[in-house]
């Protein structure tokens, strides 16, 4: 399996073309350049507390990230992002995009991880939402190209288990159809109605939904503001930070520890645009509002995504280019101001072979040893760290592979 995106990049299908990963890095580049050319400037817009060494890093990184592999989970979207169009407009644009994913499979210029969003299988928008689907794998089969692995469709708008048993038997049907390998293509889960969280007799909705998904879920997002909208949430509480979406967020954690599927935070709606643009040149006035609306843009989204992290979502969605920038920023400085304080403690926990000790004020058991190994599993995953800076925790690549803070012990115990 491949490693957890940190985010999902969401775009209308309409507008995806086989370099648009590569352009969405320009635009960011050119983001990060113009509001936050050094390591000061980012620190301040982001309002974080960073040492100057560790801003530096971030700021490197961040450049890095952007130029080496800006997005890391591309969603073809139908739904939201494509907005209301004619039954010909959505035909053509499934056949384009999949014919684009093609091109970008033959040119090796896709992200890591794709997908496409359809749209709701309810009574209204179902056999649109299926038909879709039929064409863009009907138009990538006969391109002769192998599709993507890990490629994902996902699944908005549930009420019902019934809803993700249907794209299941619609993607086994059409796996055998178009002569695609067998569970080929993964199912991706849209939390963003009460029903989909909590079912009408009180139980909790979520397994029930990703085992009607028959093997095939991979990762179920949270839909912060269809779920807050749909509970009579005012739309300048519609947030991240609503205290309903702490009760999702910890409504998926818990109902769903163990399985192996993954969680993935909401989105930041409020974007880094800035309100003076134009081919004329702007006066200083302009340019410093300018500067105002991006940067505070760019710190409600990094501590947003800064939450998710501490709150164990290590992935969210982006909706804007310029948001990459923040997103890097919060991922890279999540792990490297955490860095000196886990190595130190994993480091002597494992030399105590895995006994209860006290490093400084805190105290460590086997619990807390499985959660710092996680820092370093998480930190190396998102490229947050190196394998150097990972070495600092006193265990072996082959440890940190296993993954399992237990089995670390009893190999060491012999």
């Amino acid at each position: 399996m491949k490693k957890q995106p940190v985010h999902t990049v969401a775009g209308g299908a309409h507008l995806f073309r086989r370099d648009t990963a590569t352009k969405l890095g320009r635009i960011a580049g050119r983001y990060l350049d113009r509001y936050a050319p050094d390591p000061a400037i980012l620190r301040e817009a982001l309002g974080a507390r960073l040492p100057s060494g560790t801003a530096e890093a971030v700021h490197r990184r961040v450049r890095a990230k952007l130029e080496r592999e800006p997005v890391e989970c591309f969603l073809i979207d139908f739904e939201d992002g494509f907005g209301a169009r004619s039954e010909a407009e959505e035909d053509e644009a499934a056949a384009t995009a999949a014919e684009e994913v093609a091109a970008g499979v033959a040119a090796d210029s896709l992200p890591p991880s794709l997908g496409i969003r359809i749209k709701s299988l309810d009574e209204v928008t179902g056999g649109r939402a299926l038909r879709t689907l039929e064409l863009f794998l009907a138009a990538f089969a006969g391109a002769r190209c192998e599709l993507p692995d890990g490629f994902t469709v996902l699944l908005p708008k549930i009420v019902a288990a019934g809803q993700v048993e249907r794209l299941s038997e619609a993607l086994t049907r059409l796996e055998r159809t178009l002569s695609l390998p067998e569970e080929r293509v993964a199912i991706d889960l849209m939390i963003e109605t009460p029903q989909s969280l909590v079912a009408p007799d009180g139980r909790i909705a979520v397994p029930e939904l990703v085992a009607a998904a028959d093997g095939r879920c991979r990762t179920v997002h949270l839909g912060a503001y269809d779920l807050t909208g749909a509970v009579a949430v005012t739309a300048e509480d519609q947030t991240l930070g609503h205290p309903l979406c702490d009760v999702a967020r910890q409504l998926l954690q818990l109902s769903l520890a163990g399985s192996g599927v993954r969680l993935s935070d909401g989105a930041t709606n409020v974007l880094p645009v800035e309100p003076h643009r134009g081919l004329t040149a702007l006066s200083p006035a302009e340019q410093a509002e300018n500067m105002a609306v991006v940067h505070r843009a760019w710190r409600l989204h990094y501590a947003d995504v800064r939450r998710s992290l501490s709150q164990g979502f290590y992935q969210s969605w982006d909706l804007h280019p310029a948001q990459l920038v923040s997103r890097y920023a919060a991922v890279f400085s999540f792990f490297l101001e955490g860095l000196d304080a886990a190595a130190s403690r994993l480091d002597r926990f494992v030399s105590a072979a895995g006994q209860a000790i006290l490093t400084g004020s805190v105290f460590d058991d086997e619990a807390s040893g499985q959660g710092l190994l996680n820092f370093f599993l998480r930190g190396l995953a998102s490229g947050a760290l190196t394998a150097e800076e990972a070495a600092r925790s006193g265990l072996s690549a082959a440890e940190l592979e296993s993954r399992s803070f237990r089995a670390i012990l009893e190999r060491r115990r012999g």
